[in-house]
């Protein structure tokens, strides 16, 4: 039997598969975290399946998103992402990578880990929304707001409200599969 999906994924393999395994997945693990950080930061103003496909190139371009490392990241290792055709080449975009793994650590010694800190904003549970079509999922909310303002406080870029909550949903934050999904009750 056919599963019914959100419909924003369905007909593309890689879609269908991210959203089934990843999508909505609550992830509590600041590693996991941090990558779907930079994911989002480098999808503003593009698809989302654009980085899907160069996934795994940012994954080698940046250090399977080791933000320790990323966080001393020089001039001469962003020209070379620059360079690198595999990913999204965007100075600003690079540099604030590398701004953003920086203020991702000071967010960690202050909350104990990044989780934590950004957990905290839901309570440490899922908002549980109930859209039967996907199109009915807002672009951002006042939470999302809320937490872009404080992260920009923070010193993190391309952390707009849009971004924010697009990683609200990627990590579980909100779940935001429609109500006739197959994975709506099991995230």
């Amino acid at each position: 039997m056919e599963k019914h999906r959100c419909g924003w994924c369905a007909g593309d393999e890689l879609y269908e598969a991210y959203h089934d395994l990843e999508w909505g997945v609550p992830v509590k693990d600041d590693d996991t975290l941090f990558e779907f950080l930079i994911l989002e930061t480098f999808q503003a103003g593009l698809s989302w399946i654009t980085i899907l496909k160069k996934r795994e190139n940012f994954r080698k371009a940046f250090d399977h998103f080791d933000y320790k490392k990323i966080a001393k990241y020089e001039q001469k290792k962003k020209d070379a992402l620059l360079q690198d055709a595999g990913i999204i080449r965007n100075k600003l975009k690079v540099n604030a990578t590398v701004t953003n793994a920086q203020a991702f650590m000071e967010v960690q010694k202050e909350f104990g880990s990044f989780s934590k800190y950004i957990w905290g904003f839901v309570d440490g549970k899922p908002i549980k929304n109930k859209f039967k079509n996907y199109k009915d999922a807002p672009a951002n909310t006042e939470l999302s707001d809320a937490l872009s303002k404080d992260l920009k406080k923070r010193g993190f870029k391309f952390v707009g409200s849009t971004v924010v909550y697009a990683h609200m949903q990627a990590t579980g934050m909100v779940n935001d599969h429609e109500v006739s999904c197959f994975r709506y009750n099991e995230v």
